[in-house]
């Protein structure tokens, strides 16, 4: 019935005209290639070695040059004048951040705080398994920074260019989310800078525990973010990664997804039961394929017999690509170095690279020119104008829902009616009860009935990674990318379940603080002065600017 249905709803779209926006994007490659491709890997080297051009001119980064820096920003702050100047954002560049939403607040009137120098690991204490870093870190200085000494943090999201700070304010997440949670929840403290010019210290048990719960998902609305503890785990130097096809229904790909790291005895805490890591590949309607990954030790990749595959190198295919040739071989076992493991989506940025540069999976491509993937999505977007960027938000989805476990089933089937975009990315986390008004939270009563995968202290969730050319727009017919979105909001308020922010944001106001609980973030930006000196987190992310400023809840 799925299927017919499916069919007759493919049947009655209107095609639609094919325009120059159409043929523009077709044939981007012919620039990003010779020219994208090389900026972008001078930038990526640029990036690499400033830690080290900065460890030349200043010495090794202390806590003591930390404090020198954030003095600098807590100056700046300082002398703002709330009655002449604008409202307190950072002067990074809207294009050089990774999502593809432009950060149309920096347009107007601002006081801009340049937080560029905060980009060094301060420290690393092995004995208390921590790590100070300041927030312009990236994913690959921070696996970079551990990995030697046989540690890691807890999540590491897996594109290189992601920074700490961005990952805090906005989201972060991996497939070790199901133990740990989200990336922000891994972390033992936030240093920032209020609106007043203080520097505080907020922790979950200290005077500034309000803070520490508002911070993640605030998008610097409540404060400048100059420093982050991060816990770190033990681990060892190889991920042993097991491929599981699943051929079906989005129901039955739902039920195998959950059976491989949820025991339905409830036993969520047993090691034993649980893999290290989870991950989902959708394939399409019927089809996926689940990766489960436990750590693993050199001498055991080496036995005799087992398959070492480190894919991280430029040559070899993209992992995604990889992971669905389980749909063929069956369930296939692997063993492969952890710091390509946990950057294994960078260099096809997940499948996004593929619409980018269609040839790039090519074994002749990957062996002369991999090794200048990827592009980088910010020189992506300097190069994008205003009517290619419409393109993108009517033609192209870049969404994720994050849901309760038990609705991932239903979730599908929305997502394959309204958007029909694969592959599509699965991964779960655990969502910690808070009961304090935080922006997001358990469902009402979710321990007194627990489903596979709860505790009476987490409840678990799943991150649906919405990312490509939808079905329709393949097809050329008509698909409103706006409406969809607007679809997609309204479900996930039914839902009880949560957009991510980094995305296209169609919501009104009152709308958008029915998704998330305002009660916590508003105390906190009254306490604390940030109503007057920064801009609110809906105001930052929405493409509907109506309303209160203060995030108030119609």
């Amino acid at each position: 019935m799925d299927q017919q249905r499916r069919g007759e709803d493919k049947r009655a779209r209107e095609k639609r005209a094919p325009s120059i926006a159409d043929f523009l994007i077709q044939f981007r490659w012919i620039v990003v290639i010779p020219v994208i491709l090389p900026l972008s890997f001078l930038f990526y080297q640029l990036v690499r070695w400033l830690p080290t051009i900065w460890t030349l001119l200043h010495g090794l980064p202390s806590e003591e040059s930390h404090r020198a820096a954030v003095e600098r920003v807590r100056r700046r702050v300082k002398q703002r004048d709330p009655q002449r100047d604008g409202l307190v954002c950072t002067a990074r560049r809207p294009w050089l951040g990774v999502a593809l939403r432009n950060a149309e607040h920096k347009r107007g009137a601002r006081y801009e705080v340049d937080l560029g120098e905060l980009r060094n690991v301060v420290w690393i204490d092995r004995r208390r398994l921590l790590i100070k870093c300041e927030p312009m870190v990236t994913m690959s200085q921070l696996s970079a920074a551990t990995l030697p000494f046989g540690v890691a943090p807890e999540v590491l999201p897996e594109l290189d260019d992601l920074t700490i700070g961005g990952v805090i304010n906005g989201y972060g997440i991996e497939g070790s989310s199901h133990i740990y949670g989200l990336f922000a929840e891994t972390c033992s403290a936030f240093e920032l800078v209020l609106a007043d010019g203080r520097v505080v210290r907020a922790t979950a048990d200290n005077e500034f525990s309000d803070l520490y719960k508002a911070v993640p998902w605030s998008h610097g609305s409540i404060g400048l973010l100059v420093g982050v503890e991060i816990r770190l785990i033990p681990v060892k130097e190889f991920m042993k990664v097991t491929y599981t096809p699943v051929v079906g229904s989005l129901a039955k790909i739902a039920e195998v997804y959950e059976d491989l790291f949820c025991p339905r005895d409830l036993d969520q805490d047993n090691p034993e039961k649980v893999p290290d890591f989870v991950e989902g590949i959708v394939y399409s309607g019927s089809t996926a394929v689940i990766t489960t990954g436990r750590y693993a030790t050199r001498e055991e990749a080496a036995r005799k017999g087992n398959v070492i595959n480190d894919f991280g190198w430029w040559w070899k295919p993209w992992f995604h690509i990889h992971a669905q040739s389980a749909l063929e071989r069956g369930t296939f076992v692997e063993y492969v170095p952890v710091r390509s493991y946990y950057h294994r989506h960078t260099r096809s940025l997940y499948w996004e690279g593929g619409l980018i540069v269609p040839m790039g999976n090519h074994p002749l491509f990957r062996l002369l020119l991999g090794w200048l993937m990827p592009p980088k999505v910010s020189l992506l977007k300097l190069t994008q104008t205003d009517g290619i960027r419409k393109y993108y938000i009517q033609r192209h989805a870049c969404q994720d829902m994050l849901v309760p476990n038990h609705k991932l089933a239903a979730c599908l089937e929305f997502c394959h009616e309204n958007f029909e975009t694969y592959p599509l990315w699965l991964c779960p986390h655990r969502l910690f009860k808070t009961e304090m008004g935080t922006m997001l939270d358990c469902e009402p009563g979710f321990s007194s009935n627990k489903q596979p995968g709860d505790t009476d202290y987490a409840q678990m969730w799943t991150d649906v990674g919405i990312w490509g050319v939808p079905g329709p727009v393949l097809r050329c017919e008509v698909w409103d990318g706006v409406q969809a979105t607007k679809n997609m909001e309204k479900w996930l308020r039914d839902n009880r379940s949560y957009q991510c922010l980094y995305a296209e944001v169609e919501q009104s106001e009152g709308e958008f603080w029915q998704m998330f609980d305002p009660s916590l973030y508003n105390a906190v930006r009254n306490k604390y002065g940030a109503e007057s000196a920064f801009m609110s987190v809906y105001y930052k992310i929405s493409n509907c600017k109506k309303g209160s400023k203060h995030g108030k809840k119609d």
